[in-house]
């Protein structure tokens, strides 16, 4: 399995002896699978198939689905269809002796509404299979479309995760350098004030500046959840919330990684984590 998109269009049109049919699918990233038609009158009934195989297919995104049918001229023979048209007859005339002083039925108004004017030449089933096996198609552009996407947004991931790794372990070879920094800047600090500790004051302020100044393990968290990050792509799928609820781990580890820092360098390391975070959680949003 792969990793999709939920952003994609797809467009396929196809001739038949009876005509042309268009169908358009557009789609969006959203939290669940959304699915809206257009469709003419009389191919509504469609709608139950379409959206079985949608759900079938695709599992989250916004999508819009449209089919444009344009009939050869031959074939725009119409037929009526009587038994429509008497009960809309009848039910205007039921509710005309009801109401006092209403208008006279208008004929022509009866014969424009759907489905009363049918075309006499063309096969309903001929045509729906044809336009089932067109969506059809449609359909599978749409997910090469959103699969190429998403291939394309699990390489800008990648490319944030490798830059993750390189900032975690320089941190990480940095750390003991930063601790000694700070021990030395403290037993300066006392030269200067010309105080005295005893020794043991003086390891145990030692033992403070460095458990405040210890990130070992919200740096090895960053490796575990960037690991899974990874992981979880390669598996494939529909894997977007799970990617997301992983950002907030990272985005955590990186914030604490921020409240501990004791020096410059250790907070610019936690605001490029923060950032290349933020920008892998922007790309998520779009995968499905």
């Amino acid at each position: 399995m792969t990793i999709c998109s939920m952003t994609a269009f797809a467009h396929r049109r196809s001739e038949h002896d009876w005509g042309t049919a268009i169908w358009e699918l557009r789609s969006v990233n959203h939290r669940y699978l959304e699915l809206s038609f257009k469709l003419p009158e009389n191919w509504r009934q469609l709608e139950p198939e379409l959206r079985d195989r949608l759900r079938k297919t695709l599992q989250r995104g916004k999508v819009e689905c449209s089919l444009r049918i344009n009939l050869q001229e031959q074939e725009q023979s119409l037929t009526l269809n009587q038994e429509l048209a008497e009960q809309l007859l009848n039910t205007a005339n039921a509710l005309r002796a009801d109401i006092a002083h209403a208008a006279p039925i208008n004929v022509l108004e009866v014969l424009r509404w759907p489905g009363v004017m049918q075309n006499a030449q063309v096969d309903s089933d001929t045509i729906s299979k044809a336009l089932l096996t067109s969506f059809e198609q449609a359909l599978q552009d749409q997910c090469d479309n959103r699969q190429r996407e998403g291939l394309a947004l699990a390489d800008l991931i990648e490319q944030r995760l490798v830059s993750i790794d390189s900032i975690v372990a320089d941190l990480r070879q940095r750390m003991p350098e930063i601790v000694s920094g700070q021990r030395d800047k403290l037993r300066q600090r006392l030269a200067d004030l010309k105080a005295e500790l005893d020794a043991e004051r003086l390891e145990q302020e030692m033992a403070l500046i460095a458990q405040k100044a210890d990130v070992d393990e919200e740096l090895d968290r960053l490796d575990t959840h960037v690991k899974e990050v990874r992981r979880v792509l390669k598996k494939g799928g529909a894997v977007g919330r799970r990617l997301d609820f992983l950002m907030q781990e990272l985005n955590r580890e990186a914030n604490t990684l921020s409240s501990k820092a004791v020096v410059a360098e250790s907070t610019q390391a936690a605001v490029e984590l923060k950032v290349l975070i933020e920008q892998m959680r922007e790309q998520i949003q779009n995968i499905e």
